[in-house]
Formats: C-alpha cells, structure tokens, sequence
C-alpha cells in the first residue's frame, strides 16, 4: 500500500533547503533565483516523487485506510482549515458542501452548508453526492458509518504543530493532482515561519500565558499548535508543564508565574483588554502593569489552516512588538 505521507520528507527538504539559503546570516537570494529554484523542485517532485496513480490507497491520522479509485471531483469539508486549504489549493470549484463556520475564504460563505460539528446534516451530505468527505478530527462513529455505507470516502486530519499542517497540505495535493500549488503553499508558509524565527531567536523569552476560556480558566498546554506559536514566537509558555494540550489552570498558578505577557482569542464580544484588565486579582501581573495583554483574531491564532504562519506572525509581533517597530 501506497502511504501518501512517506514521502513528504523529501519535499520538505527540499523546500527547507531553499529556505535555509534565503535565510542563513545575510545571505539574501535573488528574486529571479527563488524562482529557479522552485521551478526545479517542482520538475524534481513531479519526476521523481508524484509518479502516483489511482486507485490510490490513503491512511488518515487515525489509521483509517481507504482506496481512492480517481481525482476527487467533489469534495466536502467538515472543517474550517479544510475548507481554507483546498481554496489554497484551487480546489474552491470542486468543494461543494462545507460548515457553518467556514468563512474564509469569502466565496466558501457561498458554499452549500451541510452543518457542523455538532450537528451534521447527512442526509445533505449524501445528496450533494461527494466523492471525498474531510474531516477535522476522527468524527462521529455513526455519522462516518452512514457516510462509508453511501459509499463516500472520509478522511480525518488533526494537526497540531505547523510541520503537520503543512504535512495535510502535501497530502490533499497529493490526493487531489493539485501537488505543484500544495508545494508552493508550503514553500511559502515555511520561508515566512523561518524569517519569523530568525527575527527572535536572540531576543530574551518573556513569560507568555494563553488563555483558551476563562471560565474556567483554561490554557494551551505542551502539544498544542499554540504551545509551538509561543516557543517559535521567542516567548516561554507558563503552562508549558501542564498535563494536557488544552488544560484547566488554576488562577494561584497564574498569579505565581506572573507572566509578562498575556494573550487570548476573540471568542465573544465583551472580551477586551479593558475587561480583562479588570479582573479580580489581574492587577498584580506584570503583563497587566506593562500593557501587555493582546485579543488576536480567532480564525488566524487558533485555525490550523495555511494561515497559521500568519498567527505566528501575530503571536511573535504580540511577543516581541519592539522588534517589529518601524524606526
């Protein structure tokens, strides 16, 4: 069986080596040589790595093995960050059915809602009559029974680090014929994380604190995407010990690790800067005291689609906002 993932290695080698010589000390390519060099990855990747044909056998994250017999022509997300990758991909005119809560790009707010994760809609999923369904997470036991014995293929994907979001980008271009655009999405998002990880890794680690919910408060433990933000962002995680991805932390714990820096989500319309600011015990952190709190936007922070550099960039310039002044 053919394990589409087995070989992604060789192209995110390849990508990364380009990187590296773009981003290495001072050295700075040419524009006209990137584009040389991407030019022979992708002769080298069709050649010698995508020489793929159907019926072409899949595993997802949770060991789940299908055969795909031809180019999926329509295509379901149950996800908001599947929906944004097959938009990246060009696929927006074969994705015919998507959730209530896939709003980006704007013309997936066109799309046939089918749901959401919470509440599917099967029946709707079985008229539109997709070839491929995919989904964040294992899914619904019945719901992917139903959908199996219609005789649609469902995909799981649950990524949690960049790595593995640019891993399921590789995988549907590889699943859908799209790989040359897959390679330069992740060509992209990899040269934007290495100048953002360049930009400060000589800076000191201010403490950071994440908040996931309030109440209870909760927070992004080791193993989350937002865990890997923070470190790759040049700050250190106070929860970066708690058990769990996305643990309940205790508010003595967080008034005794003080952190210099506090950051959450925008998950509701009275959550500001001002309101957290005034909560009961707040005003002794140092992030408090130094006007250091920041609200960034869900959909980029919290979404595990290609934009996920873009929330980098919003966690590193939340992080270390002096070295993102303009002088």
């Amino acid at each position: 069986m053919i394990k589409v993932k087995t070989k992604k290695i060789i192209v995110l080698m390849l990508i990364l080596s380009l990187t590296l010589a773009m981003f290495s000390g001072c050295v700075r390519v040419k524009e006209e040589n990137v584009k040389d060099e991407e030019e022979k990855i992708v002769e080298k990747t069709d050649e010698e790595i995508y020489d793929q044909q159907y019926p072409m056998e899949v595993e997802d994250d949770f060991g789940n093995k299908v055969t795909i017999d031809s180019v999926p022509k329509r295509i379901i997300s149950l996800a908001p960050n599947n929906t944004e990758i097959l938009f990246r991909l060009e696929l927006g005119n074969k994705v015919v059915g998507v959730t209530n809560y896939c709003d980006y790009p704007k013309e997936a707010k066109n799309k046939e809602k089918v749901g959401d994760a919470y509440s599917l809609n099967v029946e709707k999923i079985i008229e539109l009559n997709p070839d491929l369904v995919l989904q964040y997470g294992s899914g619904n036991e019945d719901v992917n029974k139903r959908l199996k014995e219609a005789g649609i293929v469902v995909l799981g994907y649950e990524p949690e680090t960049i790595q593995e979001v640019m891993d399921l980008i590789i995988t549907i271009g590889e699943i859908t014929q799209t790989q040359i655009p897959a390679r330069m999405v992740t060509l992209d998002m990899m040269s934007k994380m290495d100048y953002l990880v360049h930009k400060v890794e000589n800076a000191e680690k201010p403490k950071v604190f994440y908040e996931v919910w309030n109440e209870p408060l909760m927070t992004a433990g080791p193993g989350s995407f937002i865990d890997e933000l923070i470190n790759l962002g040049g700050g250190e995680n106070i929860a970066k010990d708690a058990e769990g991805k996305y643990p309940q932390f205790e508010f003595e714990q967080l008034i005794e690790r003080n952190p210099d820096v506090y950051i959450t989500a925008k998950d509701s319309e009275d959550k500001t800067v001002e309101a957290i600011k005034l909560r009961d015990g707040y005003d002794t952190m140092n992030a408090i005291e130094n006007d250091r709190v920041y609200i960034l936007d869900p959909n980029i922070i919290t979404r595990p689609g290609p934009r996920i550099v873009d929330g980098l960039e919003l966690m590193a310039k939340s992080i270390h906002p002096e070295l993102f002044t303009k002088k």
